[in-house]
């Protein structure tokens, strides 16, 4: 299987490429091209399944396999939607078997880089590598979901969820989600059959009619706080505050509680942190009193979380796409904290942050030991910086690290964050890398890329290039956009001197990879 969903089949001698047929699996299939001696063909029916499949399922028949989902419903580790929305590719075979073919896959693409692999130390010419280091929750571990208003059938019942795989279309009321927790699964179902009974339309996206557009929600892993956006045209005058309410009182909430924060005349850091001590202690005296009570489940799995924040989203744009024309907060704030790596983070609705909170600091931990204190009194990039993660990470050893990211939400939050993190020598810069490149005039001693799914602009790899730099961290999610990106690297004497993996996304068929790659002489 190539990635991220390309089975290989070989028939009558020609290697035909099936979408989403896995390794193991006997199927049916229609050619749909075939040239020089290549083929394409449609997944038709899986007519049997793998033989880890079938194992993993009488292991779950046998009671053999917990559902580590807190709060989830679904049998086991198969979810009830597996192969019919177009999330989860994976949710058939065993964790350790999607781990083996997402590893094989990165290896393969990158193979031409790599030259002998070498597990842990060892010589400088060989490629030490990490292996592919596993997610701490299977399930239940999205921090953030983001689902569409439509109809499962043209003409059918309101759904609100995720796309049927395929179908541009057709959306399906994820209700029971594996990858999500309990929390995004009630704000889900109440705001789909909220708006069901009073007969609220959908955008349609062919005639581009209708009010409801999209839910975004986010979640922090540690601090459990929750901000949910409603998106909508402006089509339509509602009243929200009755879905406002609605939600609030799910989680033991009222609007009367923000009044609390926007009474007191104090710095918006010092809110923040009093907040977060305040909910501490709070969860702190609820952990002591479920274990007193003899009530232990879920305590590992997850928080459950408290709102935040409710924002309205006006978007009026013809593409199907979470955009926003003007942003009302309904209530509370319009960010939520989340805590990684004994740091902390605001992450508003737009901001990019990992998906997965607890796997991001295994992945951060990871690119922290490749940088292997090279950064101590450097001037360090952080290259498509989002909310300045990393950079903030590298800070109190550095000199001064340099963030650059076109998301100019994202930067905001990232100059708070460090304000808030007590990290002065961070300068966070808005704009696309290729241009803001030369407008810095503080050369980089270090580098750290982490590009988003299409990598690196070729015009902008090559400024990266020319400041011939000792060592780069390169992070991608796309190892296709990382192969490629590989080719003028090498060229320009790089080569990879440390790989690993982490996958980010169980049951999916993508994963992060980090390089370190380090400047040859002759």
């Amino acid at each position: 299987m190539d990635f991220p969903n390309k089975g290989i089949i070989v028939a009558d001698g020609v290697n035909v490429t099936v979408k989403n047929a896995l390794p193991g699996q006997t199927v049916s299939f229609r050619i749909t091209k075939k040239r020089n001696g290549q083929a394409e063909g449609k997944l038709l029916e899986v007519v049997e399944k793998a033989p880890c499949e079938k194992e993993y399922l009488r292991r779950i028949e046998d009671g053999k396999v917990e559902n580590a989902a807190a709060g989830c419903s679904g049998q086991g580790g198969i979810c009830r939607y597996a192969g019919i929305c177009g999330g989860c590719l994976y949710q058939g075979f065993p964790y350790e078997e999607q781990l083996k073919i997402k590893e094989g896959q990165v290896l393969k693409l990158l193979g031409a880089y790599l030259g002998r692999l070498k597990p842990g130390n060892g010589d400088v010419t060989e490629v030490l590598y990490d292996g592919i280091m596993p997610s701490p929750k299977q399930y239940g571990y999205r921090n953030k979901m983001e689902f569409t208003f439509g109809d499962e059938t043209k003409d059918g019942l309101l759904s609100l969820g995720l796309h049927k795989r395929g179908s541009f279309y057709d959306i399906l009321t994820v209700s029971d989600c594996l990858i999500m927790d309990e929390d995004y699964q009630k704000i889900l179902m109440f705001t789909r059959d909220y708006f069901a009974e009073r007969n609220i339309p959908y955008f349609h996206r062919m005639n581009h009619t209708g009010y409801l557009r999209h839910l975004l929600v986010r979640k922090a892993a540690r601090t459990g706080e929750i901000l949910v956006a409603l998106v909508t045209s402006t089509q339509m005058k509602v009243d929200l505050e009755p879905w406002m309410d609605g939600i609030l009182e799910m989680f033991g909430q009222c609007r009367d509680d923000q009044k609390e924060m926007q009474n007191v005349d104090i710095p918006q850091g010092d809110i923040l942190r009093m907040n977060i001590q305040k909910e501490n202690m709070q969860r702190e005296n609820l952990q002591k009193a479920n274990i007193q009570k003899g009530n232990t489940q879920g305590m590992e799995d997850g928080l459950e979380g408290k709102i935040q924040g409710i924002l309205h989203i006006e978007n009026d744009s013809l593409a199907d796409a979470v955009k926003c024309d003007r942003q009302n907060i309904l209530y509370g704030t319009d960010a939520i904290l989340e805590e990684l790596l004994g740091l902390q983070f605001s992450i508003s609705a737009f901001s990019f942050f990992q998906t997965n909170s607890l796997g991001a600091e295994v992945l951060y931990e990871l690119v922290r030991e490749y940088v292997q204190g090279k950064e101590a009194g450097s001037v360090v990039y952080d290259l498509y910086s989002g909310t300045g993660t990393i950079a903030q990470m590298l800070a109190p050893a550095a000199k001064k690290v340099i963030g650059v990211e076109i998301v100019e939400d994202a930067v905001e939050a990232a100059k708070k964050n460090a304000a808030w993190n007590g990290l002065s020598n961070c300068e966070f810069l808005a704009g696309d890398v290729l241009k803001v490149l030369d407008e810095i005039t503080e050369k980089p001693d270090y580098i750290i890329l982490d590009p988003p799914r299409d990598g690196i602009h070729p015009k902008a790899l090559q400024k990266i290039i020319g400041y011939g730099v000792e060592n780069m961290v390169y992070i991608s999610c796309k190892p296709t956009s990382l192969a490629r990106d590989l080719g003028p690297l090498t060229e320009a004497g790089y080569e990879i001197r440390r790989l690993g993996m982490v996958d980010m996304f169980p049951g999916t068929g993508n994963v992060e990879t980090v390089c370190l790659l380090s400047k040859t002489h002759a």
